[in-house]
């Protein structure tokens, strides 16, 4: 059939038929997403305001208090940063690492590789201090990286999300990098809000999460928190950081006292991390550890039931993720694909060095109940009996 000229000029395509967005109703059972609270959903439904309006001024107060208690911290520059939990990240390395300086970080997972390249980026050098991955750091081995490169910024991840390991001993990891006179930055993406974390009293300079985890909260608005040591060096820097966008020293001007434009904030998502917050702050943090702890110990105890053996020693086991190694003969992409295909459940395969080897089984935030722990259980077993594999 023949177009008519309007028909073939740029910008007369006929609009796609799309029809109503029905996503499929999943069990979130992987390293992230997690599932979302109904109070948190309803939260991003109501009206929007400005991102100056007085009543979301109000708001993001309310957000920044709530995330004080979260983290177990009194620090005034704690914000939640406009983006995924990988923006609240490039904001503490790129503020915090100077060009020229040395960044220490670390090689038993996923996310030490991505410290290492956001501190390149902003020009930093990276010394590495290395264990296996599925174990945490030891401090002898830190304490030594520290007399040989001496560096400026020294990097750790508390929860592990690529191998299931929690690392233990963080106040003697940063009692080790004060000495040296270095800055602390943790990674806390799998731990803020679903297991212990005090951010004042082990002495971390810089914390960055990401909303999505044990909060049970959509991302888009992340975490981040800065003692006055840390922010006094970010205000004191001679170059201006790479990022614009991820510049503290002018983030400040909006989320400090000043309340100046720099950005239209993701006015739904802060809507959502504020009330994500408040179902913490009403469960108490430490109770929330607790949940955390002991319905992915019914996880780790089921698993056990089936044959199955966790990728992380029990004293470094991370409860919020769980990575579990996959039985020989056993194809680990089949069975999350019958998880999802016939359960609409989803849990992940392994990251990096650990690809094919381990699953990435959440028990995170609102995902952290025990009917979803059995859910999950059942739904293993009749995969893995699939495969051929006797539980």
């Amino acid at each position: 059939m023949s177009r008519t000229p309007e028909q073939e000029a740029p910008g007369h395509a006929e609009a796609p038929d799309v029809g109503e967005l029905t996503p499929p109703d999943r069990t979130l059972m992987g390293p992230g997403p997690s599932p979302v609270h109904p109070r948190v959903l309803r939260a991003m439904s109501t009206p929007l305001v400005g991102h100056l309006d007085p009543s979301f001024v109000e708001m993001m107060n309310e957000t920044q208090e709530l995330l004080r208690y979260t983290f177990r911290t009194d620090n005034q520059w704690t914000i939640p940063v406009s983006g995924t939990g990988s923006a609240s990240m490039e904001a503490a390395i790129g503020n915090l690492v100077e060009p020229g300086e040395t960044m220490l970080v670390p090689t038993n997972g996923y996310f030490g590789g991505r410290m290492a390249s956001m501190a390149r980026r902003a020009g930093g050098e990276v010394v590495e201090v290395d264990a296996p991955w599925g174990e945490p750091l030891d401090p002898a081995d830190v304490e030594a990286a520290f007399e040989e490169h001496q560096p400026d910024v020294f990097g750790f991840v508390h929860a592990e999300t690529s191998t299931g390991v929690l690392q233990p001993e963080v106040p003697e990891l940063t009692s080790i990098a004060h000495d040296h006179d270095a800055y602390v930055i943790a990674d806390s993406v799998t731990s803020l809000g679903g297991v212990e974390l005090r951010v004042d009293e082990w002495d971390i300079d810089v914390a960055y999460s990401g909303p999505q985890k044990c909060l049970s909260c959509p991302p888009g608005a992340s975490p981040l928190t800065l003692n006055d040591r840390a922010m006094d060096k970010v205000l004191d820097r001679e170059e201006e950081p790479r990022s614009w966008y991820l510049d503290l020293s002018l983030l400040e001007g909006y989320w400090g006292d000043e309340r100046a434009y720099h950005h239209t904030a993701p006015i739904t998502n802060v809507y959502a991390l504020r009330e994500a917050l408040r179902l913490v702050a009403e469960e108490g943090i430490e109770n929330r550890w607790a949940r955390h702890r002991e319905v992915a110990g019914d996880l780790k105890a089921g698993l056990g039931e089936l044959g199955l053996e966790m990728n992380a020693d029990d004293e470094f086991w991370l409860p919020s993720l769980n990575a579990v190694r996959v039985p020989d003969g056993v194809d680990d992409g089949a069975v999350i694909d019958h998880l999802l295909s016939e359960h609409d459940l989803e849990i992940a395969s392994g990251l990096g060095d650990l690809a094919g080897d381990i699953w990435r089984m959440g028990c995170m935030g609102h995902g952290a109940r025990t009917k979803n722990v059995e859910f999950l259980l059942s739904a293993l077993e009749e995969a893995l009996d699939e495969q051929g594999y006797d539980a």
